[in-house]
């Protein structure tokens, strides 16, 4: 399971719920709009204050920011099954 990428698709969508933009979130927070699009696709490493920071300021738990979503733990385990076909695919035409 990426914890960056389930930080960041949490993040963005209670931001949304919230009804903020990222520059809105980013003046609220204290933290860079370049930041905050950094975790929201994935790409930066949030540390447990900064998930608490902006669970806060969007109003909720910093459990929910970290919580799977049922879509969330579908759409892992359909890329699981797939890259294990791949690597299966792969071995296959390695012999």
């Amino acid at each position: 399971m990426d914890m960056r990428a389930l930080i960041g698709d949490n993040l963005k969508r209670y931001r949304h719920r919230a009804g903020l933009t990222q520059e809105q979130l980013a003046d609220l927070s204290g933290f860079s709009q370049f930041y905050i699009t950094g975790l929201e696709r994935g790409r930066r490493n949030p540390t447990l204050i900064t998930v608490y920071e902006f669970a806060t300021v969007l109003g909720v738990s910093h459990v929910d920011l970290v919580r799977p979503t049922r879509a969330w733990l579908k759409a892992q385990s359909k890329a699981a099954t797939a890259s294990r076909r791949t690597a299966k695919a792969t071995r296959r035409g390695a012999s």
